[in-house]
């Protein structure tokens, strides 16, 4: 080739291969995987940062970073969705999602962090070359900086219809909730505007790491030894709860890798415990755990069964959440078993048991706050379709109980069809001999638990997932 045919090359902008950033590749890599396989963000994020520190592309600042560019993308989708739908030329359903995924991480480090406005969009664009390529990277560079011109209290005041116009929409878009789970979460939580705003930028906060000492097996003081004061708190209300500060990690403490200790939230401890110390009529020797898959409120019911000389059957009808089950028990100091059976269908005989915890299967809206993903996947229809597991496995739990003891219905939803609305129509077809427990007393020192007998937990009033409780005696 001549001078003269290379001459428009050497003036023209020579080629620069796009530099990888590890940080944000990996987020778009967790990002990809929760859009194509329908994985959970807390599930592929831990595997991906541990490769990542294993070929030294991290230290603790990249995985931190990394943690905030994929929960808060996730968490803030709606709203992210909302403005770059003003920004871009056609409807978003068309926009390719990886693309949509690139946009939607240079959204949350424009509106949602503190990147400075021209880091933010060069990495974004740069991330865009390495993964869709250079045509691609210009679309992102020119979305991204008619996002850069307002910031996101801005961007609300444009995309979100007045609140005395549309309340729902306006909460929706302000607050990144689909509009269905912000309705039901305030039939759910009842009174007026504030108390669900409170809940819903609750929903879209960190949540606490909190730390469990297993009854019989470890002790709060243990864990919070273990940690120091700079790392770890008390529980706000269970006293084998120990919450971590920023940079406490888990892992460390030596309770936890022997399993003497796990990860729970607080919520679900005072589910156990609920149930654990209500009053029964007669003895107390068998506990059931009837759903008991992954393993934590069963592990903390055999500590607590096994100080008083019970035992607990932990039934989980997957056979490898079972698994997860025995390993959660494994060490126990009473004896337990730990069986694959379907709760519907129970092989052991009707009234066996003193008490029985039901933690039913439901759409998860009272834990947003860990799987943000999950509030765009819900839908509607899934309350009818998990409605008949949710009433054949109470009416088992009811059947399985013998009269005088206990039943603990329960659900990680605030969602009135799933708490309220289940265990009032099963207890429609027991003519008087089954009473709902006011569930209340039993949780000493914790506020806010409403009228009663059940319970509704709250993550914007008592910082924990927004567990439900209906405690039942059967009678006759």
């Amino acid at each position: 080739m001549n001078e003269q045919s290379r001459a428009p090359r050497q003036q023209g902008k020579p080629y620069r291969r796009p530099k990888k950033d590890p940080v944000r590749m990996l987020a778009f890599e967790a990002l990809r995987a929760v859009d194509e396989r329908d994985a959970y963000a807390n599930l592929v994020l831990p595997p991906l940062l541990r490769k990542a520190r294993e070929k030294g592309d991290f230290d603790g600042r990249d995985a931190a970073l990394a943690t905030e560019l994929v929960y808060g993308t996730l968490r803030r989708q709606g709203t992210y969705d909302a403005v770059i739908a003003v920004c871009v030329d056609r409807p978003l359903r068309e926009v390719d999602p990886p693309v949509l995924d690139v946009l939607s991480l240079g959204a949350h480090q424009l509106l949602g962090t503190r990147i400075p406005t021209h880091a933010a969009v060069s990495a974004s664009v740069e991330l865009a070359r390495v993964v869709l390529g250079e045509g691609r990277a210009k679309f992102v560079n020119a979305v991204l900086r008619k996002i850069a011109r307002h910031d996101l209290d801005e961007w609300l005041e444009q995309v979100a219809p007045p609140y005395d116009d549309d309340p729902e929409e306006h909460l929706a878009v302000v607050h990144s909730h689909p509009r269905w789970v912000v309705s039901a979460l305030w039939d759910s939580l009842g009174g007026g505007r504030a108390g669900v705003e409170d809940l819903l930028e609750a929903d879209n906060e960190r949540p606490e790491v909190t730390l469990v000492a297993r009854p019989g097996r470890a002790t709060a003081d243990e864990l919070l030894d273990a940690l120091g004061e700079e790392s770890s708190l008390p529980g706000r209300w269970s006293p084998y709860a120990v919450r971590l500060s920023e940079g406490g990690e888990p892992g460390a403490v030596e309770a936890v890798r022997e399993g003497r200790a796990g990860v729970q939230d607080e919520g679900s401890q005072l589910v156990a415990l609920a149930l654990a110390h209500a009053p029964l009529e007669g003895p107390d020797r068998a506990w059931l755990d009837g759903c008991a898959g992954p393993g934590g409120k069963a592990a903390m019911l055999a500590g607590l069964a096994a100080e008083r000389g019970a035992v607990l059957l932990a039934s989980e009808k997957q056979p490898h959440r079972a698994g997860l089950v025995a390993r959660a028990l494994a060490g126990n100091p009473g004896p337990y078993q730990v069986i694959a059976a379907d709760g519907t269908r129970p092989p052991w005989r009707p009234g066996s048991f003193d008490r029985v915890l039901m933690d039913v299967p439901c759409t998860g809206l009272g834990a947003l706050r860990r799987r943000p993903e999950a509030r765009w996947r819900r839908r509607p229809d899934d309350l009818e379709r998990f409605a008949p597991l949710q009433r054949g496995l109470l009416r088992s739990a009811l059947a399985s109980v013998r009269v005088g003891g206990v039943v603990g219905y329960a659900t990680c939803s605030p969602h009135l069809a799933e708490t309220r609305a289940v265990v009032d129509d099963v207890l429609k077809h027991y003519d008087g001999s089954a009473e709902l427990v006011d569930a209340r007393p039993l949780l000493p020192g914790v506020p806010a638990l409403g009228d009663g007998p059940d319970i509704q937990l709250w993550p914007h009033l008592h910082g924990t997932d927004a567990m439900y409780l209906a405690l039942i005696r059967r009678t006759g």
